[in-house]
């Protein structure tokens, strides 16, 4: 299982926070009890009525019946009425573009006429703002069940970088993965995206070989 999300916006009773196996913190445990139903999602699907498990050292131990549980743990959550299953594991994301969701011009056209809109507005983002960006989404992804992201980010203009992208994410929580994608064609030479937002061909194989090692 990949961490745990509950089907109540993220939140469990009384307005408690999702808690995952991720973020358990190193050393401590985390007992999750009396779920109406528990979606184990393995080799047999099962669906355990009054289920739960137990998170030790940030891992998850144990998964069954809240009667074969463990009895107490540094932290426990009840879990009565809620539904308990996996959490959810996002793929593909563009987590900067959250910055731009909503400009009206971009809105119900086609994919060129949306990058065509939003590749200028790309262009001016700084690290603060793709920080921000970053930190949103993965929030959002968090209250809606999403554990673990993979993220695809292949502009960096204004002195942006992947490193930004991470720090930002450690604020969050989740579990992160980031993608140094990169672009070298620009408007100048044929392509779409504005010159500020690609890079020459040695800088993304220097920068790309860095983040790897």
């Amino acid at each position: 299982m990949n961490g745990v999300a509950e089907a109540a916006k993220g939140k469990g009773p009384s307005g408690s926070k999702t808690q995952s196996a991720a973020t358990t913190p190193p050393g401590r445990t985390l007992l999750v009890k009396h779920a109406t139903i528990m979606v184990t999602m393995d080799d047999e699907r099962r669906e355990i009525q009054d289920g739960g498990l137990f998170i030790e050292h940030g891992i998850i131990k144990q998964v069954g019946l809240t009667s074969n549980l463990p009895r107490s743990a540094d932290e426990v959550l009840d879990l009565k009425h809620h539904i308990l299953l996996p959490g959810l594991i996002n793929t593909h994301h563009h987590l900067y573009q959250h910055l731009t969701r909503v400009v009206p011009a971009a809105q119900d056209g086609n994919v060129m006429n949306w990058l065509k809109v939003l590749y200028p507005m790309w262009a001016r983002i700084r690290p603060e703002a793709l920080s921000s960006a970053i930190q949103c989404g993965l929030a959002e992804l968090a209250l809606s069940g999403c554990t673990t992201a993979f993220d695809h980010q292949y502009i960096f203009p204004n002195g942006c970088s992947l490193d930004d992208s991470i720090e930002a994410a450690t604020k969050v929580g989740l579990r992160f993965h980031a993608s140094r994608g990169s672009m070298s064609l620009g408007a100048s030479k044929g392509g779409l995206p504005p010159d500020r937002c690609v890079e020459e061909e040695p800088a993304i194989l220097k920068d790309s070989q860095r983040v790897i090692e």
